[in-house]
């Protein structure tokens, strides 16, 4: 009987539909577990193809050819060295799963399926992947290893079915993203499944960007007397050797490293820098170019940008009117060489007076307003896309989710762009993140240390400039009121009763509520940004664009 185990927990950084590449970091981490003497190799969940891989795994040709990819790994593992448990797409009959295999001796030997597949929030799998049984454990090296796949820990059943058919350790792949906050509920649900099962284990989990999600790793060995023998850091790849013995009171891992996990502000400036950094680097793009307009939004997206790519792969353009302010043009300079970042000037006046004249007989008798304001942001998005267009460089958007949720944003104007850094970040949020970078550089960020913007940007009154001493609070309530209206309607789904209790004005809840039904059609042509907390706009949030529902809510009778 095995009474001691060598297992490599791999934390690392697919791309999605990139199987060549996978595969190829794969061999080089299952060469540094050889080296190592490691018995067996850990991956996420559905690393092969990156996850998630949505309605790409209903491609016939695609899952074939992971299929061809596997089972040529498979053969490799016949030179002695690690066997591998490698999450993939898996087809069982006309069944397609979300799976673990276990490659060992030159073959496929044996696979488990995934059984609880999530469908809510971000979830779609029970669009594309079939259920599987509840799964028994497999048999390596004369230990039964339980391979619960991510969402199958989250509640008891399928622990329950691994521990009652002889399960003495778990594996559990994940492909988890990021929320705030969320890594104290993956800790409780694995204390939860230790404490029913009375077996320790391994919560091994992706990290990097996929479009709006970002996963954060953090994966970390649980005892089975709940005690953790590893944490492995968030936001970086990481190959753990963890060395197992059996003892009376069954399986134990041998303490290792336990890395500090980022919360708060830190953990979100992080999320935010690998996934813009993972969306740049993963289609290719030489950089980011985005409008530096000397106000505070503009002015973290491009401190992200920093030290997500350097500051040589961030172009900034300031586009003033005759409406920007001189402490605009200066703050926005400042910004900039505080990050090292080039900075361009190109004023939108000669595109101001020519849409003037093209449209000056249609305009005639009215008064200036909203058309002629955008036309500005349309100006500025215009000069933007057309550099994108000259020099590669992706346009990122600067919006941030308080203006996204009640429209303040112009449609082909200031929305423009590939991917939002701030698309999930509250206005108060804004200003939070931007003292902490100023007092704080992240680990692995590739901008300068200290401040990186003016301390002006950050104490100002929030202004578009698009007409005379212009300020947001001239259309919008103030930021500390607005977020938490809409945080209560958007991120708890509260009633107008309930946020009226927490003392918020009725009027300006139900104008809040209309601004951000009506705004919906704008959400759905904004471009893709990092999800933050846990009802992002896109994949979280899904309402109708064509929406006549409003509360009839009347204030209970006082008594």
């Amino acid at each position: 009987m095995t009474d001691k185990l060598t297992i490599a927990l791999a934390q690392l950084n697919p791309t999605v539909g990139r199987l060549d590449a996978n595969l190829d970091r794969l061999r080089e981490a299952r060469a540094k577990a050889a080296a190592n003497g490691a018995d067996l190799l850990l991956t996420s969940e559905l690393y092969t193809c990156g996850y998630p891989p949505e309605d790409l795994v209903r491609k016939p040709l695609f899952v074939a050819e992971i299929r061809q990819a596997v089972e040529a790994l498979a053969r490799e593992t016949a030179d002695g060295g690690p066997a591998m448990l490698l999450g993939t797409p898996w087809v069982e009959g006309d069944r397609l799963h979300n799976a673990m295999v276990l490659l060992e001796d030159g073959a496929v030997s044996a696979a488990r399926y995934k059984h609880d597949l999530p469908n809510y929030g971000v979830f779609d799998e029970k669009r594309v992947f079939d259920p599987g049984p509840l799964p028994g454990p497999i048999n390596f090296h004369d230990v039964r290893i339980g391979v619960p796949i991510c969402e199958d820990i989250w509640t008891p059943d399928v622990v329950e079915c691994i521990a009652e058919t002889g399960g003495e350790l778990l594996l559990i792949p994940n492909g988890s993203p990021f929320e705030a906050g969320k890594s104290d509920v993956r800790v409780h649900h694995a204390v939860g499944r230790v404490v029913e099962s009375g077996l320790p284990l391994v919560y091994l989990n992706q990290i990097g960007g996929q479009d709006e999600l970002v996963f954060d790793g953090g994966s970390f060995v649980m005892n089975a007397d709940r005690t953790l023998a590893w944490q492995l850091p968030a936001w970086r790849e990481n190959i753990a050797i963890t060395e197992w013995r059996r003892s009376a009171q069954g399986w134990i891992c041998a303490p290792g490293k336990t890395a500090p996990i980022e919360t708060g502000l830190a953990a979100i400036y992080q999320a935010m820098t690998v996934g813009l950094r993972n969306y740049v680097n993963k289609n290719g793009f030489p950089g980011v170019i985005l409008g530096m307009s000397g106000g505070i939004d503009s002015a973290i997206s491009a401190a992200v940008a920093v030290d997500a790519l350097g500051p040589d792969r961030v172009h900034c353009v300031m586009m003033p009117s005759p409406y920007t302010s001189q402490h605009s043009l200066d703050d926005a300079a400042a910004a900039s060489k505080l990050l090292g970042a080039k900075l361009d000037t190109v004023s939108i006046g000669p595109a101001m007076e020519a849409f003037g004249s093209m449209l000056g007989e249609h305009f005639e008798g009215t008064n200036s307003g909203v058309a002629e304001e955008n036309i500005q942001s349309r100006a500025r998005g215009m000069t933007l896309m057309a550099m994108s267009n000259k020099f590669g460089a992706m346009v990122l958007s600067t919006g941030n989710k308080s203006e996204m949720s009640v429209g303040y944003a112009t449609l082909y104007g200031d929305m423009c762009g590939g991917y939002s850094v701030l698309k999930d970040v509250y206005k108060t949020v804004v200003f939070d993140l931007c003292r902490w970078r100023n007092a704080n550089k992240p680990a692995g960020a590739l901008g300068p240390d200290g401040a990186v913007m003016p301390e002006r940007i950050i104490t100002k009154p929030p202004s578009a400039e698009l007409k005379p001493d212009q300020v947001d609070q001239d259309t919008l309530p103030p930021y500390e009121v607005l977020d938490a209206i809409l945080e209560g309607l958007i991120e708890d789904e509260a009633s107008v009763e309930e946020i009226v209790a927490k003392g918020y004005d009725k009027a300006t809840i139900m104008r809040t509520w209309r601004m951000l039904d009506r705004a919906e059609y704008k959400r759905r042509q904004a471009p893709p940004g990092v999800k933050i907390g846990h009802r992002a706009f896109g994949r979280d949030r899904r309402y109708p664009i064509t929406n006549a529902f409003e509360t009839h809510y009347r204030p209970k009778a006082e008594t």
